[in-house]
């Protein structure tokens, strides 16, 4: 199996390095409650999704 001739120079290896990056997850607003949440789930703050009610949200009690 032949090996390299020659090494890579730090830029090149550099170069194939440089798309690692993370994106932000992409935020909508809730249509019912105005908060955000991300797409196609089911909002935490109001419970629902697809404007239907889902969940029941209980709040915590603050003391």
């Amino acid at each position: 199996m032949p090996n390299p001739t020659s090494k890579h120079t730090r830029a090149r290896r550099d170069k194939r390095r440089a798309n690692w990056r993370v994106s932000a997850p992409g935020i909508t607003l809730c249509p019912d409650c105005q908060e955000p949440k991300l797409p196609h789930r089911v909002c935490m703050s109001c419970g629902s999704y697809n404007g239907k009610k889902i969940l029941e949200v209980v709040e915590k009690e603050s003391s």
